[in-house]
């Protein structure tokens, strides 16, 4: 019942320097980005922000975000002078346990807290050295939910200053097909309308928001400091009477449920009214107007009652009644007149109104109540724990409560917990100018029942989220998921039984109108699952005590670990470089105060790199800290090689940290939510690498006047530092093949010192195929050969070509890749960057290998890992990372590609592209 909006909202960066906002030739945010994929209803949300320190001394940056409640961070990441700093979830009382000394900080970095309506504030804050720069990366998840027949994507943008580099990227994929689709917001108005591009298919939606400096000064709220205010995505699904839309894996399923065009269920409906004194000024007149409303909206055959209360109770009429014209009449003469006065016994007048709808039992009927309140209970009975057993017996499971808590003087967790016993939910009436609305609105969503006594059933089916519900509503959506018995898709079997009216209906695969099921990637259909499984143990634990609570708050909390959610039982400890605190993250519930954590250790060591005696944390925990040693000193793996370089490398390229002078190339796999690998070719500095012949048998060097080497990046499972392995040439590479798609991508390095790949082509069945390089786009539909050279968006067949400033995006069906143009030190130069892998597993390619597994087994002489189970000579390299419009520089193991691939480098290698 909460509200349908997953809301990605920016705060912006704000960095405090001292106490005030710092001058801007001080700091500059001259990145932010965010990327917000939407596949099935369910939303994973990266915002990346790259802010350099303009000035001559070191200084603290903060970065400062606002998410949606309802959403779970999933990860952070930090990446300062080369080193990634990854974000720790824990079981929050371990955070405790471990920094102890908890001190409340207020508004100081390290917390994320309730902000308004539907946002939580995270922030943190990192300290940068003169003239360096900070990368934050915050990525989120949440399942999307329907309200009023539509879904709202919300990006709220006030990044607190104009950002050269600042982009929106919005992937919707809805396998149902949309019925509507639009964009609208404050920032979709005047300049910055020409900023949004949307693009859409059938089944798939693309929005654009890239704002130039000039036009983030030029919306409604928008000043020098930048834009404040919302760009707002709205569509929904096609609908039909049928069983709805199953997604499958080979191990889960998520069944979302809702079917349109039933026949509305007329309503026996009790309205209980707080007029205590609490409530006098503008919420009872804000009360008065919306509650008329409401009584405008009733149907002729439903039927209701009005219930005022303060200390006493008072009835409109002792029973329901019609909603005719008559008695909607006197209904709201006497909603206008009441009054605020005295005190407030909720256990009364909740009682009184489960009285009136059990003595009011209508056979096809659907009945609610529903409870509006600002304060606490003050008299009659007021212990919280007797009201809310007195209500739940009265109840007795036959129809839903639902409270609203209007302002902030409620105990919120009192009313929650109520409305979760009595199969309702509760909701927070914000004290403002639009509290008539809010109320209103809420109503809306229950004011149409299409079915009562709901039951998903399905066989072959265990571990089963919520799959009893009391009512299904007009413009909502029922969702469930679980895993499938043994693995075995064939004997699985999804029904739907429910009330409709008076009469039984079941939903099952032979009705005519069912659509057909998808089977999509495990990984995404198993974190739905738990994204539901959390969020429904969480509601349980609320309602229960003793062994059961802490059994189910177990269950949630070990859940919680495994897919590194940030929820109310966990907490996200951010590492920061040695010597800084460690700020401990957590979720807060409904009006909790928010807390930080300090560590209790003293760090007294320096910043700088340390030798390999040294033993230092950034966190208090003790580990070795590496030595980054220039490739020409350690490469064990390829002695030959390092001579070679060592003849050439030029004196001064590389400093004592191992920093390369150069920049390079990039192919990067986004896994937000982990599972495939990260490859990122980068390019070494300027120097005459050896030749590399692959063949089955071995891999040769030679000294030669030849390209210099590509590394590329291999992301690592639960490790901070990728691998990374060298290929050299302009050898033509395997990128991606999907055989069951019949799609090919495959790329060529090119020959040009600092150099990355010149052409990439991508092929989609034996028709289509699409050409790329630096200077235009070629697309083969068939006999058909078009060129491009401008800005344009393409179609051919299945594939969907959209070309932009230094970007080109390639989709086809359920795969996405932007090929992002560089332009490096003159040559332009492609890197493919893969945005939305397709949902076969059967995958191939260099985008397509897993993340690397390993362990350190040894550190001296020769540093060892095992990877898998084989072990590896490494040595500790910096590489640049392109895969963003801004680099970014890293450190990674560095191996021979055999180790690193754990297969041999030529299966990548073809002769052909």
């Amino acid at each position: 019942m909460e509200r349908s909006v997953v809301q990605i909202t920016l705060f912006g960066l704000l960095l405090s320097l001292a106490s005030t906002l710092p001058n801007k030739d001080d700091w500059d945010i001259y990145s932010f980005h965010i990327n917000s994929t939407v596949t099935s209803r369910y939303a994973t949300t990266v915002i990346t922000s790259r802010v350099a320190n303009r000035m001559n001394e070191s200084k603290e940056i903060e970065f400062h975000v606002r998410i949606p409640k309802n959403a779970f961070i999933s990860k952070f990441r930090m990446f300062i002078d080369g080193q990634v700093y990854d974000g720790v979830v824990k079981a929050k009382e371990q955070a405790q346990q471990q920094y102890s000394e908890a001190v409340s900080r207020g508004e100081s970095a390290g917390l994320v807290s309730s902000v308004g309506r539907t946002l939580e504030e995270f922030k943190t804050s990192v300290t940068v050295a003169a003239h360096k720069k900070v990368t934050f990366e915050l990525t989120y998840e949440e399942l999307m939910k329907r309200t009023r027949g539509k879904y709202e994507l919300q990006i709220h943008a006030r990044p607190m200053q104009p950002v050269s580099d600042f982009k929106v990227d919005v992937h919707i994929q809805e396998e149902a097909g949309f019925s509507f689709i639009d964009v609208k917001g404050g920032l979709s108005t005047k300049a910055l309308a020409n900023a949004i591009t949307k693009t859409h298919t059938d089944k798939e939606a693309w929005v654009y928001f890239y704002p130039t400096v000039d036009q983030q000064k030029m919306c409604d709220s928008c000043s020098d400091q930048g834009m404040n205010g919302d760009l707002v995505i709205i569509y929904d699904v096609n609908r039909d009477n049928g069983l709805g839309h199953i997604k499958k894996s080979d191990r889960y399923f998520v069944h979302h449920f809702a079917p349109s065009d039933l026949p509305r269920v007329p309503k026996n409906v009790v309205f209980v009214i707080d007029q205590s004194g609490s409530m006098s000024g503008r919420k009872i007149l804000q009360t008065r107007t919306a509650l008329i409303h409401i009584l405008n909206d009733l149907a002729e055959d439903d039927h209701f009652g009005l219930i005022t209360f303060d200390g006493n109770i008072l009835h409109w009429k002792r029973e329901l009644v019609q909603a005719n014209s008559k008695n909607l009449e006197s209904a709201k003469n006497f909603a206008s007149n009441i009054q605020a006065r005295g005190s407030t016994n909720i256990n009364e007048a909740v009682l009184q109104g489960a009285r009136m709808l059990n003595d009011h039992s209508r056979e096809g009927s659907a009945s609610i109540l529903i409870l509006l309140t600002d304060g606490d209970p003050t008299s009659g009975v007021t212990n919280l724990e007797n009201i809310q057993s007195n209500v739940r017996q009265a109840i007795a499971g036959k129809f839903p409560l639902y409270c609203l808590g209007f302002g902030f003087d409620v105990d919120f967790k009192f009313l929650e917990k109520m409305s979760l016993q009595n199969n309702g939910v509760a909701r927070r009436i914000y004290e403002d100018s639009d509290a008539d609305l809010q109320l209103k609105g809420f109503y809306e969503e229950v004011a149409t029942p299409l079915l009562t006594d709901v039951t998903m059933i399905y066989v072959g089916g265990t571990n089963l989220t919520q799959t009893n519900f009391s009512q299904y509503y007009n413009g909502s959506e029922i969702v469930v998921a679980g895993e499938i018995t043994d693995n075995n898709i064939e004997t699985f079997t999804p029904q739907v039984v429910a009330i409709s009216s008076n009469r039984r209906i079941i939903f099952s695969k032979s009705n005519k109108t069912v659509e057909s099921t998808g089977t999509v990637s495990d990984d995404r259909i198993q974190r739905v699952w738990a994204y539901l499984t959390v969020k429904q143990l969480l509601d349980k634990e609320l309602q229960l005590s003793g062994p059961e609570k802490e059994k189910v708050k177990k269950e949630a909390l070990e859940l919680s670990l495994k897919y590194s959610f940030v929820t109310p039982l966990t907490s996200m400890v951010v590492t920061k470089p040695p010597g800084e605190n460690t700020d401990v993250l957590h979720k807060p519930k409904e009006g909790e105060t928010p807390q930080r954590w300090q560590p209790r250790v003293d760090h007294k060591f320096s910043r700088q790199y340390l030798a390999p005696s040294s033993r230092v944390s950034s966190g208090g925990v003790i580990h070795d800290n590496p030595v980054w040693r220039p490739i020409s000193r350690q490469l064990n793996h390829h002695s030959h090689l390092a001579s070679v370089m060592q003849q050439h490398t030029p004196r001064g390229e590389r400093g004592e940290r191992g920093k390369i002078g150069h920049s390079g190339a990039v192919m990067e796999q986004h896994t937000p939510r982990g599972g495939r690998g990260y490859l990122a070719p980068v390019v070494l500095p300027d120097v005459q690498p050896a030749v590399v012949h692959l063949s089955r048998d071995t891999t040769t060097l030679e000294s030669t006047d030849v390209p210099v080497l590509h590394r590329f990046l291999l992301k690592a499972e639960n490790q901070t530092v990728p691998l990374c392995f060298d290929v050299s040439g302009p050898v033509r590479l395997k990128l991606l093949h999907y055989p069951s798609r019949e799609l090919s991508v495959n790329g060529e390095l090119d020959s040009v010192t600092n150099g990355g790949f010149s052409r990439i082509f991508i092929h989609v069945k034996d028709s289509q195929h699409v050409e790329i390089d630096t200077n235009w786009v070629t697309v083969r539909d068939g006999q058909t050969v078009t060129y491009y050279t401008g800005q344009d968006r393409i179609t051919a067949g299945s594939v969907t070509v959209i070309v932009r400033n230094n970007e080109i995006d390639v989709s086809t069906g359920d795969m996405r890749m932007v090929i992002i143009v560089h332009e490096n030190n003159g040559p332009k130069i492609l890197w493919p960057v893969l945005r939305q892998r397709p949902s076969d597993n059967n995958a191939e390619g260099l985008l397509a290998v897993e993340a690397a597994v390993y362990e350190e087994v040894q550190q001296a002489p020769v540093r060892k890992l095992k990877i898998k189970n084989q072990e590896a000579d490494v040595t500790g390299e910096m590489v640049v990372d392109y895969s963003f419009a801004s680099p970014v520089t890293m450190k990674c193991w560095l191996t021979s590609a055999d180790s690193a691939l754990q297969r041999p480098l030529f299966q990548f290698v073809i002769t052909q592209l």
